[in-house]
């Protein structure tokens, strides 16, 4: 098979057709600019490490043998994250933990007052121990980005599955929510739910520098 180096800035036309031809560095490329990603939205969608690598070998076999059913009508990326998410709902059917993301759940309801975000899903007011001269340098830290992180990793799954997609992956609502099934309301709900408790989390991270 070819094996041609990486090409920057090649399109998912020229990706695909690279790969359809059985290019080993195009399959490279394909998971060198994803994998982080899948591995990221995995553990968003399973708690478990090890289930979730699982779930992104199983992804990289079935873009393997499915690869002639990319039709791009997405990009390629969200494709794969349609794929993971596939095999996620097939692996907690299949462990009778099936996750409906369309179902809204109660966890964290009275966490955030809704007059606190603007139309754009965004905080109209920051936190009160938020300064122009910490946040940017504490967010950086290591230790920040752990407790938000691992704030992330205790949210309910549905929440922990959008915030994932919207913030950290930077989808947009309309990818989110035909990923996952759930509606623009659904999506807003649980994104604004998790992002309150990520955001209390932060309060009390910077709260400690006051």
């Amino acid at each position: 098979m070819p094996s041609g180096p990486p090409r920057a800035g090649e399109d998912d036309a020229g990706l695909v057709h690279r790969l359809r031809a059985g290019d080993r560095a195009a399959f490279a490329a394909l998971v060198g600019r994803n994998a982080g990603s899948l591995l990221r939205v995995a553990r968003g969608l399973v708690r478990d490490p090890a289930a979730a690598e699982e779930l992104v070998q199983d992804t990289w076999l079935a873009v393997l043998t499915g690869l002639d059913g990319f039709e791009g009508r997405s990009s390629l990326r969200t494709w794969l994250f349609q794929i993971l998410v596939n095999k996620a709902r097939t692996r907690l059917a299949r462990d009778a933990r099936l996750v409906s993301f369309s179902a809204i759940d109660g966890a964290g309801s009275n966490a955030v007052e809704p007059d606190r975000f603007d139309a754009d899903d965004a905080w109209k007011d920051p936190p009160s121990t938020w300064s122009e001269e910490n946040p940017e340098k504490l967010a950086l830290g290591a230790e920040t980005r752990a407790a938000i992180e691992a704030c992330i990793a205790e949210l309910p799954e549905s929440q922990r599955a959008v915030i994932t997609l919207r913030d950290v992956e930077e989808l947009e609502t309309d990818e989110i929510c035909n990923l996952l099934g759930i509606s623009v309301t659904n999506q807003r709900v649980l994104l604004h739910r998790a992002r309150a408790r990520v955001r209390l989390a932060l309060e009390r991270r910077l709260g400690e520098f006051r």
